[in-house]
């Protein structure tokens, strides 16, 4: 960011000090960074890094350009609606990273007329590889959004969606991915060792393997189905696991599982998101 707003974080969980971690590493000022939580002695470790720290919300929301709720969705509303007077008293940018509750929701309980920002992030965020889709309501100004992208693009990329709804979607892809991803792992790990080999070589194999992949999918001018093609020679070993995977309905049970992700997603939108 170029005027380098004031930030302040409401709730500073494993999320909100990923994306602090990451802002402070890329070079953003902590002196211009605000974090409020309840227990204000849980934030000793930040204000000895000249974050400033308060257990007043209204406090930190007072001083602050950009907001990023990071409070769990269950007391969102409870926390809205405590510091919408001081939202509404200057109008700073509203950044959600509370899974589930749906822009008008978020700017009802605010007062109204709120520029906001749902973001769907991910846990790789923690290890600044995080993947956060977003989207803006109609309030939110062109450098609003590159306020929060910068922001968020401090543990990871972001990708902007036109449509809310399409955060349901993120959600199955990238917001849950990553439990996918070590599914897959645990069967791999698993499989080595019935196939004879120690927990721990099985593991490390597993692993690297998985970063390599990410790795070549990443840097590659070509799709990932032409990658898988490119190190599968036909009568092979590698066809061999591949057609067993396809035979047992890999892909359809993907699709079938990420649209029950993408449902659930509907669903809790609708029930943290009632007045």
């Amino acid at each position: 960011m170029n005027s380098q707003p004031i930030l302040a974080f409401i709730g500073v969980g494993n999320m909100a000090r990923a994306i602090i971690g990451g802002l402070i590493s890329n070079g953003y000022p902590a002196d211009k960074i605000w974090a409020s939580e309840p227990d204000i002695t849980g934030l000793a470790d930040l204000a000895e890094q000249g974050l400033q720290t308060t257990s007043d919300n209204n406090l930190a929301v007072a001083a602050a350009d950009l907001v990023v709720l990071a409070v769990k969705p269950q007391v969102l509303k409870t926390v809205a609606l405590h510091i919408a007077p001081a939202v509404q008293k200057h109008k700073p940018l509203i950044v959600s990273i509370a899974a589930g509750i749906m822009a008008p929701s978020i700017d009802k309980w605010l007062g109204g007329d709120i520029a906001i920002v749902r973001c769907m992030p991910n846990t790789p965020a923690l290890v600044q590889t995080g993947a956060s889709g977003l989207y803006a309501n109609n309030q939110v100004t062109t450098a609003q959004r590159l306020q929060a992208e910068t922001v968020m693009q401090a543990t990871g990329i972001t990708i902007w969606v036109d449509e809310e709804s399409q955060l349901d979607a993120v959600t199955a892809i990238s917001g849950s991915g990553p439990a996918y991803y070590f599914l897959v792992m645990e069967s791999m790990i698993a499989a080595g060792k019935n196939l004879g080999l120690s927990e721990e070589t099985a593991t490390q194999l597993t692993l690297q393997t998985a970063l390599g992949a990410a790795k070549m999918a990443l840097s590659s001018d070509v799709e990932p189905d032409e990658l898988r093609r490119r190190v599968t020679s036909p009568k092979g070993t590698t066809e061999q696991a591949i057609l067993r995977f396809i035979d047992g309905g890999l892909p359809e049970l993907f699709d079938t599982a990420m649209k029950a992700c993408n449902d659930r997603s509907v669903e809790l939108a609708e029930e943290l998101g009632k007045d």
